[in-house]
């Protein structure tokens, strides 16, 4: 710029402060620059470079403006001035040839604003050099940059929109300096929008209200290139949608209400005609992939150039048109749906499909009701397969039956540890999938397999893994890992396991007590565990009663004495026999048969019934052990495996063996309606403790919500029947440990008066043990408590 200086001579006092004032400004103009040089692009660095080499010699020139006499600047003559310096930066801009500002040119022009504003009234053109700075842009926008982008399309006019965003910006930087005393004076105390803020409401009220409509077409015209598998410039699409955030100057409105609603409603477009192809043409498998590779790219192109606070959108958008609009009909696929996957073992496909269905609402509820359909399907097969092989063995093959049975529950867990696998690799361990798992397995573990129900059978598989001499060889891991997969465990099979020392281990035994009490609580293995426990007391007793025997022969008794001592109340209870013993014997059945023959060489079935007086059961059972097992102590004719009220019996008097010592065991009893009750009167109880826990804590409570909490508690345990628990209501209002309201008949209040009655004949007995005559009962509960 070659004008000159719009100044005059001052009085002579004012040299020292207009010197310190200039040097002060040439600090600060100096120190600015160098951080304006560090932040700006490539072209201004080179501005604020000469701008910056030339700030000290503000600090001179200061003096020779305080040399200057000062005269007041008219409008039109400070204006002019600003208007050559606002001409060389439009060409700058231009890329027109046009030397770089210098440090003089910028103190010049900063110079006039600031003595045009400063000037006393009528001479203070602050609100006129703020009307002519927004024009400057108008005029700039008008002239130069609309003509441009009108006669530019598609990708061409994103470029060139692209530029002329950036020149505009940098315009505004350039001119909101020269213009700076405004901001901090004149604005602030009017209250008015700062310069910044006025260039880009310019831009956006001319040129972005103009063609945004047509910029939007051509970005989404090369989003849609893109999906079809075509190159674009990313970079380009990521600085033209930084324009609509930017030109919201602090909201969001301009790139969600004229860039992304219709940029939403275009790719819902999009993927609705892609899929109504897919889902023809495609299998299931096939589709999924499609689907899958969709979503990353969608997301991919999020973190490329479209606003982080789209990918939410857009993803609901994709996973909308391509999976719940079709969601039945890819999943029912004839060929390749998911029941086909399921029985395919297609475990990569299934994970993809949890990974798609678990991002819809409800996605995952259709896939598990599938699953757990398949799992029970396959889990009937299994009990239809075990049924026809019991059904077709003869009664005299009971050993292959009871094979088949554990066959059949080796492959029930089996069947347990696929699909628990595929919950956990491919259904992420998702509680809708855990939940329909045993669902299934409830469904067909509840049907009877050859008469016996589901839970007898695990409780025979686990006998045979326990005891000595079961058919299951296996390691002891081997047996730790099955256990945990078969916590179910019978206590009469336990308990003959233990008296006849038939366990295999008492480290499995104690382990798979442990499992239940896990699973089930410890009410439910207290009897359990209270066998084991006696059995260990009595080895200790019998291992110190050998050793005492050591000690002191004098006190053998002259036999072989085992005693095992049981706790009432652990033990099952077995049936009683009113049996008529020969003198020579109190004990043992076999050897009551046996006797018989010291007076008869042969004798029927019906002879040897009337004599021990025993029901038919246990006389069929007390003659297969001695004359169709292994040891043929009797000799039967006919020579048959069953026994029949027509056959006769005779000593064989050829026996021989070459043991010591044989045991003969009886043949295992029926007990399965034995079993079934017992579990009845179990759970019986168990529903009896829960009512009462619940009602004690609650005091009241209505009868539908105490069902449902009574079965919420039990549900670890078994799962209990509606009828059994309003039964057992019922009785616990007969026995007065609960009480129905007189105006409501379906609200239950608990009866504190019984458990105290209990409590005082718990106090009585315990006086009567102790012999404490002279005290109250109410004292002895005082002193207990």
């Amino acid at each position: 710029m070659t004008s000159k200086p719009i100044f005059s001579p001052v009085p002579e006092a004012w040299y020292p402060s207009v010197a310190a004032l200039m040097l002060v400004f040439g600090l600060v103009f100096t120190a600015s620059f160098f951080i304006y040089e560090a932040t700006s692009s490539r072209k201004n660095r080179s501005i604020a470079k000469e701008l910056t080499s030339g700030a000290l010699a503000s600090v001179f020139l200061g003096f020779e403006m305080a040399i200057a006499e000062r005269k007041t600047i008219g409008l039109e003559q400070g204006w002019d001035f600003m208007q050559k310096g606002i001409t060389k930066l439009k060409k700058i801009l231009e890329g027109l040839p046009e030397p770089q500002f210098s440090s003089e040119d910028y103190i010049l022009l900063y110079t006039t604003i600031y003595n045009m504003c400063i000037q006393k009234a009528p001479h203070d053109y602050s609100q006129q050099l703020y009307d002519k700075y927004k024009d400057s842009f108008q005029e700039y926008i008008i002239s130069t940059v609309l003509p441009t982008l009108r006669e530019k399309h598609d990708e061409f006019l994103l470029r060139e929109l692209v530029k002329r965003w950036a020149n505009h910006k940098t315009m505004v930087r350039w001119l909101s300096r020269f213009f700076h005393y405004l901001d901090r004076y004149f604005i602030a105390r009017r209250t008015l929008p700062a310069l910044n803020e006025v260039g880009l409401t310019c831009f956006r009220d001319l040129v972005y209200k103009e063609i945004n409509v047509k910029v939007r077409d051509a970005v989404i015209s090369l989003i849609d290139q893109e999906r079809e598998g075509e190159q674009i410039d990313r970079a380009l699409l990521k600085n033209v949608l930084g324009i609509f955030v930017e030109i919201g100057m602090g909201n969001m409105d301009c790139y969600e209400n004229d860039f992304e609603a219709a940029m939403l409603s275009d790719t819902a477009g999009y993927y609705s005609r892609k899929a109504s192809n897919w889902i023809l043409e495609d299998s299931c498998p096939d589709y999924m992939q499609k689907a899958e590779d969709c979503l990353k790219r969608e997301k991919d192109r999020v973190s490329h150039y479209l606003h982080s606070s789209s990918e939410q959108k857009l993803l609901e958008k994709v996973q909308n048109d391509l999976l719940m609009v079709y969601a039945t009909q890819l999943l029912e696929k004839e060929h390749s749906g998911c029941r086909v996957l399921l029985r395919d073992d297609k475990m990569e496909d299934l994970s993809r499909m949890y990974r798609l269905f678990s991002r819809i609402p409800q996605g995952l509820d259709p896939v598990s009701n599938i699953f757990k359909q398949h799992v029970t399907a396959e889990g009937t097969a299994l009990v239809k397969q075990a049924e026809d092989a019991a059904s077709n063995k003869k009664a005299e093959k009971r050993d292959t039956v009871g094979l088949q049975e554990q066959v059949f529950v080796r492959k029930v867990i089996d069947l347990h540890d696929k699909y628990l696998a595929y919950v956990s690799n491919c259904f992420m361990n998702h509680t809708l999938f855990h939940k329909a798992l045993k669902e299934a397995f409830e469904v067909f573990c509840n049907k009877s397999v050859g008469g016996s129900s589901s839970a007898e059978l695990l409780a025979t598989f686990c006998d045979n893994i326990l005891k000595k001499g079961g058919s299951e060889k296996l390691s002891d891991e081997a047996i730790e890992e099955t256990l945990e997969k078969a916590s179910i465990l019978s206590s009469k099979k336990l308990a003959r396991r233990l008296l006849f020392d038939k366990s295999a281990n008492d480290d499995h035994e104690r382990s798979i007590l442990t499992k239940l009490k896990q699973q089930c609580g410890g009410q439910f293995t207290s009897k359990m565990e209270g066998m084991v426990t006696d059995l260990t007391l009595a080895k200790e007793n019998q291992a110190k009663f050998e050793e005492y025997l050591t000690t002191n022969p004098h006190a053998h008794p002259g036999i072989d004495l085992s005693v095992t001592v049981l706790t009432t109340g652990f033990w099952p209870s077995y049936k009683s026999f009113d049996l008529n013993l020969p003198a020579e014997l109190v004990k043992f059945l076999e050897a009551s048969v046996l006797l018989l023959f010291n007076s008869a060489d042969r004798l029927s079935y019906s002879e040897i019934m009337t004599q021990l007086n025993l029901t038919h059961d246990d006389i069929v059972r007390l003659l297969h052990s001695l004359s169709c097992a292994k040891y043929k102590i009797l000799i039967k004719e006919p020579n048959t495996k069953t026994i029949s009220p027509t056959d006769y019996f005779e000593l064989n008097s050829k026996f021989t063996d070459k043991m010591r010592r044989i045991k003969i065991p009886l043949p295992p009893v029926d007990e399965k309606k034995k079993v079934i009750e017992d579990v009845d009167k179990d759970r019986r109880y168990a529903i009896d403790a829960s009512i009462v826990r619940i009602m004690k804590s609650r005091k009241v409570l209505g009868h539908q919500q105490l069902v449902m909490e009574c079965v919420e508690q039990l549900g670890r345990m078994f799962k209990p029947d509606f009828k059994a628990i309003k039964k057992r209501i019922e009785d616990l209002i007969t026995r007065e440990y609960l009480e129905r309201d007189n105006d409501n008949p379906n609200m239950f209040s608990y009866c504190p008066l019984v458990e105290f009655g209990y409590n005082l004949r718990r106090a009585n007995a315990a006086l009567s043990r102790t012999r404490l005559r002279g005290t109250s009962v109410e004292k002895f509960l005082y002193m207990m408590s």
